[in-house]
């Protein structure tokens, strides 16, 4: 299973603030919505746990979802952010 936190997939924070992937591939202000959204549009089983803080912001419950899937976490994030970047045009 691999996790993904929204805070990985917004272009509006720094690497050091928790995005993993380049800003031409992330998407601004990513919901846990919008990335169980895009998970289940790529078939993807996932389990969705809102009630988690991100160590990095641990005062706010972003949430997380975590994913089955057999590649490397970048490119499970990408795939989702386009997806994402998919659903909102």
């Amino acid at each position: 299973m691999i996790t993904i936190w929204p805070q990985y997939l917004d272009k509006n924070l720094t690497l050091k603030e928790g995005r993993k992937i380049a800003k031409e591939y992330a998407v601004a202000d990513p919901s846990l919505s919008d990335i169980e959204r895009a998970v289940k549009r790529l078939g993807l089983k996932h389990n969705v746990q809102k009630e988690v803080s991100y160590p990095g912001k641990w005062y706010e419950k972003s949430g997380r979802i975590l994913v089955e899937w057999e590649g490397t976490k970048l490119e499970l994030i990408r795939e989702v952010s386009l997806e994402i970047k998919n659903m909102r045009n």
